[in-house]
């Protein structure tokens, strides 16, 4: 069979085995009548094989996975050997010229899929996504990071009900993976349940290109294309892997400015202090103290927060596992890539100890049980 015959249409170019092209989808027009399109980078191998999508930037301001693809483009650490890797760097356009996480409608184009081609703005975008990528695809990997003033330590998301999203999720190399079938409206879960079976990586801070998050999503790319057979090669391990099933905010009981004792990836025991909180002129410190064990997944960037807001967010694996999870972190090497995510992520916070009185202990009020976090 000739290369022509075995040729396929993405976005309106055919594109043979062996060949890679840079392609766009038309998915909107802008107040002056100009087509919007979003930029696609579609891969064929020689042979086939599975089709793998790989998206960025579903919420504008989400570009650590970005700048992963576009170092994938620019220097490609492997070659494809079978199948297709469908490459998007930015699927919500229109929320990134913005500079913003959502759309101009306001939507979270996150919650939209699989969309309507005659609803709103977020919704015809979701749809045509959804229908000329997503369902042509077999695997996906969605990438995203914390929100704005938030950092979050890598971690993979996936319903691990699903056999073959669930096989993805543990070879990518993440310490932490949450099971989880995501939102309703979510790309993950939508996909997932069409018959692409995808995970959400979470890593990083907004607006940053992070070169150590970078790095661990191309190792966490090459991993998912070995496991499905695109590529050859052996995956690259993290030092341990912990499930969770679920996963709490620890939020801030009073207002003020904080100063932290824990960073991203750390493991707390109950009780282990998370960061202290003064007013503005260093008075009436107040310990925020971790109410469960779990491991750091999120954390505030900010450190000025009034009563209720987020400060850490743990991730709950089970009990029996915290014992293995602490002897691998305890052995990290500084310069091994888990080592350096911890270190770099750490960067933008004040860390110090917990300031004690004579007696060893901060006077904190207790934490109401009552109260939703």
């Amino acid at each position: 069979m000739t290369p022509a015959a075995d040729s396929e249409l993405w976005c309106g170019k055919r594109i043979a085995p062996g060949e890679r092209a840079s392609v766009s989808l038309s998915v909107s027009e802008s107040y002056m009548g100009a087509t919007t399109r979003i930029p696609v980078h579609v891969w064929r191998a020689p042979e086939p094989g599975p089709k793998v999508l790989v998206t960025a930037a579903v919420h504008g301001d989400e570009i650590n996975g970005t700048g992963a693809i576009r170092s994938l483009l620019v220097d490609p650490p492997f070659e494809l050997e079978r199948g297709t890797l469908v490459l998007a760097p930015v699927v919500n356009v229109l929320g990134f010229v913005r500079h913003e996480r959502y759309l101009p409608d306001r939507r979270d184009l996150n919650r939209c899929f699989p969309g309507n081609r005659r609803g709103s703005t977020a919704s015809r975008l979701a749809r045509i996504v959804f229908d000329r990528l997503v369902r042509r695809c077999d695997y996906g990997i969605d990438l995203h990071t914390a929100a704005v003033r938030r950092t979050n330590y890598p971690n993979v998301r996936a319903d691990l009900d699903d056999v073959e999203a669930r096989r993805i999720a543990r070879v990518f190399g993440a310490e932490v993976v949450i099971d989880a079938e995501g939102p309703e409206g979510s790309l993950r879960r939508t996909a997932t349940e069409a018959g692409c079976s995808t995970i959400v990586v979470e890593a990083g801070e907004v607006w940053k290109v992070e070169p150590s998050v970078v790095e661990f999503v191309l190792n966490g790319i090459r991993n998912v294309l070995i496991e499905v057979g695109a590529i050859s090669g052996v995956p690259v391990r993290g030092p341990f892997r912990c499930v969770a099933r679920s996963t709490k905010w620890i939020r801030a009981q009073s207002g003020g400015f904080l100063e932290f004792h824990v960073s991203p990836g750390d493991l707390l025991e109950v009780g282990a202090p998370i960061a202290t909180s003064t007013t503005l002129l260093g008075e009436r410190p107040e310990l925020l103290v971790a109410p469960v064990g779990g491991l750091v997944i999120g954390q505030t960037t900010s450190p000025s927060v009034s009563p209720g807001d987020p400060v850490v967010h743990l991730a709950l694996p089970d009990p029996d596992a915290l014992p293995r999870i602490e002897r691998a972190i305890e052995g990290l090497a500084v310069d091994s890539l888990a080592g350096r995510l911890r270190s770099d992520l750490a960067s933008n916070l004040l860390m110090t100890e917990p300031r004690l009185d004579e007696d060893g202990l901060i006077e904190t009020p207790p934490e109401d049980e009552d109260s939703p976090l």
